[in-house]
């Protein structure tokens, strides 16, 4: 708890009338409460789900052989072809990626919004169910957002007024738009296979947003990658 009180996660305070000292919640603690509407706890529990905490166990007899992840080593097939069989950890990941983009979107839409002028459509490349679209297409009621995954993500989801879904593959196309969103994509990917990805970003934005050219935003631990031409 020391520890815990020295890093912030936690802080020591006096009962009232002073004498014994009690633990209590900070502002990154609060963050796993679950009934926050900022919880980030859907996250944490995803990332120490033993299907992702196993691979690492195997680093070595993943340098000595030619699978492509550590996470192939230990399940024979990659992440996205594991959670495509599986509905259960189709969920469980989506609610993990859905409680992450609530909070980094609050962030984006109320300290960037300047990034959002004069841009007409967007296209979230790997949106999942659309937690991030949703938040920017309700801030820019003018914005066409587009969602675009794979169809076992967004099949059955509804758009709104000037939110859509898209069934697709990043890899293969992307809708046009006046900007291209990725939030937690290319860290998954070899570079070969981010530079598809960002050649078919490329080939789908359809004009020069004015003001704007060649702006690149790269931040929040890569979570945000923003490109208008």
């Amino acid at each position: 708890m020391r520890i815990l009180v020295h890093s912030g996660f936690f802080a020591r305070e006096s009962l009232s009338g002073g004498g014994e000292q009690v633990y209590v919640l900070t502002d990154a603690s609060a963050l796993l409460l679950k009934d926050k509407p900022m919880s980030a706890r859907p996250f944490l529990l995803a990332m120490l789900n033993p299907i992702l905490t196993d691979p690492w166990q195997y680093l070595t007899t993943w340098f000595q052989n030619d699978n492509p992840t550590p996470f192939h080593v230990v399940h024979g097939m990659t992440f996205w072809d594991y959670e495509n069989q599986d509905p259960t950890l189709a969920h469980f990941y989506n609610d993990a990626m859905a409680s992450d983009a609530r909070l980094i979107s609050s962030l984006m839409i109320d300290d960037c919004k300047g990034v959002f002028q004069g841009v007409v459509s967007l296209v979230d490349v790997g949106g999942g169910t659309g937690t991030v679209a949703k938040s920017i297409a309700e801030a820019f009621p003018h914005m066409k957002c587009t969602v675009l995954d794979l169809p076992h993500v967004v099949a059955d989801l509804k758009g709104s007024k000037n939110l859509e879904y898209v069934e697709g593959d990043m890899f293969e196309a992307v809708p046009a738009a006046d900007a291209i969103f990725l939030k937690w994509i290319l860290h998954d990917w070899s570079d070969e296979e981010c530079v598809k990805i960002l050649e078919r970003c490329k080939e789908a934005i359809t004009r020069e947003v004015p003001g704007f050219s060649k702006y690149y935003s790269l931040d929040l631990m890569q979570s945000l990658f923003m490109c208008i031409p």
